[in-house]
């Protein structure tokens, strides 16, 4: 039997991204990093992190910083060894990379993973609408949030404590990079979506900590 994640998903290719700005509003504030990373499904129909995408992004023009956020994720945006690039340049940069992701996997469209996926999914269009892109390959308002799927397996919403349900390993120290954030959420959508792979194929007995 040959496995396609293009029909796991109809016709979507999961991107797992993450971002980490200088503050809460989407239009005013900055976007100062994004990672993403996309999922692909091996010959036995199970899913894996793929190709991964990293970019430091300089605040666009008259943006918005919000001291408490840049205290949070402990970002300089003007510090010169963040070798970062104008939001313009990151966003063609990702949308071409994530456009010839699904060619490869055959897939017509993007659709974002993130936990609490909405709020990446806010400040990811509100970028590439900055940056005068007229086709994103992602899906605009559609988007898999591993917080509800936590919640739903294990009865956690908290990256950190979804995470050790799936005994995924999650360093404090590291959390509020973008790429190390994606790179957990990642495996942990891989996880949930593997894990229900399982559980439908072998019967209802198991439990989601077998």
């Amino acid at each position: 039997m040959t496995h396609s994640i293009k029909n796991r998903f109809r016709g979507f290719l999961p991107v797992v991204v993450d971002v980490e700005t200088g503050g809460l509003e989407p239009r005013n504030d900055a976007l100062l990093e994004l990672a993403a990373i996309t999922i692909e499904m091996d010959e036995n129909g199970k899913v894996f992190p793929a190709e991964e995408f990293h970019y430091h992004v300089l605040p666009f023009e008259n943006a918005n910083l919000d001291p408490k956020s840049l205290a949070f994720n402990k970002i300089d945006p003007h510090y010169p060894l963040r070798f970062a690039i104008e939001e313009k340049e990151a966003m063609k940069d990702l949308c071409q990379k994530v456009q010839a992701a699904c060619k490869k996997n055959r897939c017509g469209r993007a659709v974002l993973v993130g936990h609490n996926s909405w709020f990446d999914q806010h400040f990811l269009n509100a970028a590439i609408n900055r940056s005068h892109i007229t086709k994103s390959p992602f899906h605009s308002f559609t988007s898999f949030d591993t917080a509800t799927l936590s919640g739903l397996l294990f009865g956690q919403t908290v990256l950190s404590k979804a995470l050790a349900s799936a005994k995924i390993s999650y360093d404090s120290e590291e959390a509020h990079s973008a790429l190390y954030d994606a790179k957990q959420t990642a495996e942990l959508f891989c996880y949930i979506v593997n894990r229900w792979k399982d559980l439908t194929t072998q019967g209802p007995t198991l439990s989601p900590d077998e």
